[in-house]
């Protein structure tokens, strides 16, 4: 306590704002006056409270309504729609995100009839909206409104008609195909819905598609204005589509406009609008941040000349997101086979071009290098010091010189079989990197990469033809492909190599056949003391967790660990996996996807006892129906009083029912962990909060 003011006030802001006003400001007279400086109430994040409930959010408002000028609930759906009402007291609100809580069009209309400095608003619009129940002076504080995020699980333009002012529009479409009851749903937006967007003021438009057809068509509605007439001062044009998604009359039109009229700083557009087109040789660009490319056809040779112009200077940009983009990085794409090697000189170019990047992804793709000396892909990332994230498929990351082709003696190649005959004999793994056998890992050009790194926070490695078996929208995949034959040599060495990440937060291994015992993973737990994000998926061998021992010793040290996602067939969740997993004493969500795969469910109740954070149970394995449900039941009924925001999904995976119990499963959970994807560069960075 006699730190000096400043040196306490920034102690506090770690702590959630319910805390310090409901208890930390009742402790003394100091604390009380510190708790309420306004660079502690001028922001209230709520997002992630997962304690908070309604009684705690009136209390909040009650106390320091009027000070608070940003206040983020996204994702907080375990609070009742009423609880939006008390919202009406923040009256000097100039940034407000309610992204995932309901809220019906009638509360809404009230609530923004009070906020008459609102500039920046994010919300969900859900069955049963109409924008004709918004009230005169609704609309008023709409016409204000600048940034607008919008969540559409209907076909609406939503509030957008009434932001007259917008200069950021950031839209997620989460439309389903088919209603609960088995109905094809249309693309056509609801009666009354006539009102035609303004986007004389754009300067930021971001579309993010869900799979289905009836996003597609709601979206090519958004942009049938923009066609008509491009902003002039659009700098930044986004849009996200899965899967193919056609060029129409209109859309090619406003490319046209947009490359006769504006400079852009990002760009992301979907496959086919890029595909065998001149665009990118036409549109200018001034000072880029942010490109994505991801699913691509685009080579190497149209990367650097149109996009890079050639290998100019290129300082400014610091997201690029190559996923999917299999010919990126060779000369052409019109005689080249995926798995052929890379060019490294355009690599290089892009290296020295793009010094800057902080977020790269160049995952699902087949990227080897060449026997050329020193123009590895390892070698040439690892000039890029900035980065904080990076994606990268497992076969890049081999030397040149594993062998491949020819098996070793010892069992280093396991069968990638589904089956449970293949039993191999695994010897205790080493317990640290003093007692690995192959000393050569050192000198391995990805133990380099990640020595020179130093400052990663993300990383992903996922093997170029992983699919997880759980897809958005269909029922669960029963098979997979086999891994990439460059990528067959990657296991417990190249694990072991990432300890060397001090500062990383979130990691994801996918498909690493060579996994003989993971023993690598102790080594990340004992010195990546930050690690907050967990997913591992498919590896080792197919028919055995082969690397159980391993993990559970791993996730005793990982005591900042809030995210855990593992996805194996036959992963056994039994009492020592969950006596472990209790270790993880900040865990607060959990995600098991397995075929075949079993759970004790007294294991289950116990660490959901011991472990107070824990949040978000799903798993999706091999038992039964009825074992699923009751074991889902209890978990409800013991913990649900106490944790306002506890979300339990306990399914067969191979259930056809699966799909209808996914789309019950909060976005916030469902987009962030329960489905697997790679994250990095996913959106510009700080596109919203």
């Amino acid at each position: 306590m006699e730190f000096s003011d400043e040196i306490l006030l920034h102690i506090l802001s770690y702590v959630p704002c319910t805390d310090l006003v409901l208890n930390v400001r009742r402790t003394c007279r100091k604390l009380a006056t510190l708790c309420l400086d306004k660079s502690l109430t001028h922001t209230v994040l709520l997002q992630k409270d997962y304690k908070v409930n309604k009684d705690k959010v009136k209390q909040l408002m009650r106390d320091i309504g009027k000070e608070i000028y940003q206040l983020n609930m996204a994702g907080c759906y375990w609070l009742p729609s009423s609880t939006i009402d008390h919202v009406m007291r923040c009256k000097n609100l100039v940034k407000l995100n309610l992204s995932g809580c309901p809220v019906s069009s009638l509360r809404l209309s009230k609530m923004l009839s009070s906020l008459q400095h609102l500039r920046s608003l994010a919300i969900d619009v859900n069955p049963g909206f109409n924008a004709s129940k918004l009230s005169s002076e609704c609309k008023a504080t709409l016409s204000r409104v600048s940034e607008l995020k919008q969540t559409l699980y209907t076909p609406s333009y939503g509030v957008v008609p009434c932001c007259t002012s917008l200069e950021k529009l950031l839209l997620y479409f989460e439309i389903l195909d088919r209603s609960r009851e088995g109905f094809m749903l249309s693309g056509q937006l609801m009666v009354g819905e006539s009102n035609v967007p303004h986007y004389q003021n754009l300067r930021i438009f971001y579309a993010r598609l869900a799979p289905g057809y009836v996003n597609q068509e709601v979206v090519r509605l958004y942009l049938a204005v923009l066609s008509d007439r491009t902003p002039e001062n659009l700098h930044a044009f986004l849009i996200s589509a899965p899967g193919s998604f056609a060029e129409t009359g209109a859309t090619k039109n406003l490319l046209d406009s947009m490359a006769r009229n504006v400079r852009l700083d990002a760009l992301q557009l979907p496959k086919s609008w890029i595909n065998g087109s001149g665009l990118l040789q036409h549109l200018k660009f001034n000072n880029p941040f942010y490109f994505s490319f991801s699913r691509c056809t685009l080579s190497g040779g149209h990367l650097i000349q149109r996009v890079i112009n050639g290998g100019k200077d290129l300082k400014s940009l610091t997201s690029l997101n190559l996923s999917g983009c299999v010919h990126c990085l060779a000369p052409e794409s019109l005689f080249r086979k995926a798995e052929d090697d890379i060019d490294s000189s355009i690599l290089e170019s892009l290296v020295v071009s793009c010094c800057n990047l902080r977020h790269l992804n160049l995952s699902a793709a087949h990227h080897h290098s060449s026997e050329s000396l020193g123009n590895h892909l390892c070698q040439l990332l690892s000039r890029l010091k900035h980065l904080l994230s990076l994606a990268l498929p497992v076969c890049s990351i081999t030397d040149v010189g594993a062998s491949v082709e020819k098996p070793p003696s010892t069992p280093n190649l396991v069968p990638q079989t589904f089956g449970r005959k293949v039993r191999i004999g695994v010897q205790t793994y080493p317990r640290n990197l003093g007692d690995q056998t192959n000393q050569k890992i050192e000198s391995s050009v990805f133990w380099a990469l990640m020595g020179s790194l130093r400052f990663l926070e993300t990383l992903e490695i996922i093997g170029s033809s992983f699919s997880s078996a759980m897809p958005r929208n269909e029922p669960a995949i029963r098979n997979s492909l086999p891994p990439c034959v460059r990528a067959q040599s990657v296991g417990d060495s190249e694990v072991a190599a990432i300890s060397q990440l001090t500062y990383l937060q979130s990691l994801t291994l996918a498909q690493l056949p060579n996994i003989l015992t993971g023993s690598g993973l102790v080594n990340i737990g004992l010195q990546c003391q930050h690690l907050r994000t967990l997913s591992l998926a498919n590896l080792g061998m197919m028919g055995k967790v082969v690397y159980m021992s391993a993990l559970m010793d791993m996730l005793k040290h990982c005591k900042c660990l809030r995210d855990l996602r593992l996805e194996q067939p036959y992963f056994c969740a039994g009492a020592q996996f969950f006596q472990a997993l209790s270790h993880c004493s900040a865990l607060q969500r959990l995600c098991i996807v397995s075929r075949s795969g079993t759970l004790q469910s007294d294991a289950v109740m116990s660490f959901m006892a011991s472990c107070l954070e824990v949040i978000m149970c799903h798993m999706f394995m091999g038992e039964s129906l009825t074992v699923c449900k009751n074991l889902q039941q209890s978990i409800v009924r013991s913990f649900q009083a106490e944790r306002p925001a506890l979300n339990v999904v306990i399914f067969p995976l191979l259930h056809e029912d699966l799909t209808e119990v996914i789309r019950d499963v909060p976005m916030r959970h469902l987009d962030e962990i329960t489905l697997f994807k790679s994250r990095v560069a996913e959106e510009p960075p700080n596109l919203w909060w």
